[in-house]
């Protein structure tokens, strides 16, 4: 007897917004159904909305195109930030000296789930 898979996943890696702004636009979605998690994105006035978006539209077509899963019935199960790999750049400052600069990287992954009829 195969185990039914019931959830797909979708990552991007290495988006050049910081976490903790990804993070914020991430957790609006969390758990929502995907029709209101996309209605959410397209409203959010943020930077992350698009390509968090992006990022949910891949785990549906992965959900759908891979295992067959029911587009009606699936829901965000998890949806998280990580930190990717930063880059480190110099400011010139006064008197000859420099500030550091770092321009963060996110890895955005979003799990999408169907609903269990119980």
């Amino acid at each position: 007897m195969s185990e039914q898979i019931t959830s797909a996943k979708a990552t991007a890696k290495t988006v050049r917004i910081a976490p903790r702004k990804v993070r914020l636009v991430v957790d609006l979605i969390r758990g929502k159904h995907i029709s209101e998690a996309i209605s959410i994105l397209k409203f959010t006035p943020r930077g992350a909305s698009p390509v968090v978006e992006k990022v949910l539209m891949s785990a549906i077509a992965n959900a759908e195109h891979n295992f067959d899963l029911d587009v009606e019935s699936l829901y965000v199960t998890e949806a998280y930030v990580n930190e990717g790999p930063t880059m480190k750049r110099y400011r010139p400052r006064a008197r000859g000296s420099a500030s550091p600069i770092n321009k963060r990287t996110s890895h955005i992954t979003i799990v999408v789930s169907e609903k269990e009829e119980a």
